[in-house]
């Protein structure tokens, strides 16, 4: 057995990621698929925590955690999407070695936040349902606060055993990963080193995530459960039935698709199906989590009626001095370049005001 040293001291300086799959006439159709996931995800996340930071009904624990929830998902996008569309218009899809932990770590600290926001989210239901008329002093400002700096702490610590353990590795004989993305199992199975205590490591962290996120939500939710069939009203069960569902829909689509990803036997045929639960996992999870919550939910609704209204009246009063000039602007000018671009710079200005 060759010894390990803290320090990385590998021959290999990038890799090469293999991408979702070789076959050519995919390559064109899936570049533009995930351009639009991209732009779908960006745009869903940022509205909805543009939502809830401007309308002060939704200034609620439950929209506190749902505000990071989307604030993780917006992260989450430039974590894979930056280098994804490049193995379907590249010959080789390169990243450094530094590029790979880099991408390893942020992969792994969002996935354990996300999980124990998602976890914060089953509390604060159970909270809210069992507990109505303590709601506001169990989930106080200081617990909510503590809830999601726990949450970000223990995937940072997650995050940085799972980098620490593969950067003391040593891959030297081949650079090729058969993934879209730098994840813990392609990267041992490219490892020259003993990968005893990376694998012994990761089950332990992954183990206990898994275990303890699983148990408080299905704890709060058999609690609730046993609640709303006590409830002497139908339309208070149902009402707090409405109230946990996209909750169960989000945690339902990332433990899922996550047990597929991860939870499969060691074969050949089990790789390609590995990368296609992840494609989910990674991209499909983060980009539903908004139109989720947005069509399952009245107040998100409401809220965003109310912002669309009080943009369009700000847009009639604030830039019609510019639609009442661009046509004399645009027919002094011979040249259709004009009107073209006087357009894109109105264009920007109404969505740099919408989004700011």
């Amino acid at each position: 057995m060759k010894p390990m040293a803290m320090e990385n001291n590998s021959s290999v300086t990038e890799f090469i990621l293999l991408g979702l799959t070789d076959q050519p006439e995919l390559q064109l159709p899936l570049f533009f698929l995930f351009l639009v996931n991209y732009a779908v995800t960006i745009v869903g996340n940022l509205s909805l925590m543009n939502l809830i930071f401007l309308n002060s009904h939704l200034h609620t624990p439950m929209y506190f955690f749902l505000f990071n929830l989307s604030f993780i998902d917006f992260c989450y996008s430039f974590v894979f999407t930056p280098k994804m569309p490049m193995s379907f218009v590249s010959e080789r899809n390169i990243i450094s070695f530094a590029g790979c932990m880099t991408q390893l770590f942020f992969f792994c600290f969002l996935v354990s936040a996300e999980c124990f926001v998602l976890t914060a989210m089953a509390y604060d239901r159970y909270v809210a349902i069992c507990q109505p008329l303590l709601y506001r002093v169990i989930m106080s400002p200081r617990v909510c606060s503590l809830l999601m700096l726990g949450s970000y702490l223990m995937g940072f610590a997650g995050a940085m055993v799972h980098t620490g353990c593969m950067i003391r590795l040593s891959f030297c004989d081949s650079n090729v990963i058969n993934h879209y993305m730098c994840d813990i199992l392609p990267l041992l199975q490219l490892s020259c080193s003993s990968t005893h205590v990376n694998e012994l490591v990761s089950s332990v962290v992954v183990g206990t995530v898994v275990i303890v996120s699983s148990l408080i939500i299905l704890i709060s939710y058999a609690l609730i459960l046993y609640n709303i069939l006590h409830m002497s009203s139908a339309k208070g069960s149902s009402k707090s039935m409405s109230t946990c569902g996209s909750h169960i829909v989000t945690v339902g689509l990332f433990c899922g698709f996550g047990l597929l990803t991860h939870v499969k036997p060691s074969t050949a045929g089990a790789v390609g199906e590995g990368k296609f639960f992840s494609v989910f996992y990674t991209f499909g999870v983060p980009m539903l989590n908004p139109l989720i919550y947005s069509f399952r939910n009245k107040d998100v609704k409401l809220a965003l009626m109310r912002t669309l209204k009080g943009h369009k009246l700000s847009y009639e009063i604030g830039l019609s001095p510019i639609l009442h000039l661009l046509p004399h602007w645009c027919s002094s000018s011979p040249h259709s370049f004009c009107s073209s671009f006087l357009l894109f710079i109105f264009h920007s200005i109404v969505w740099a005001r919408f989004l700011s």
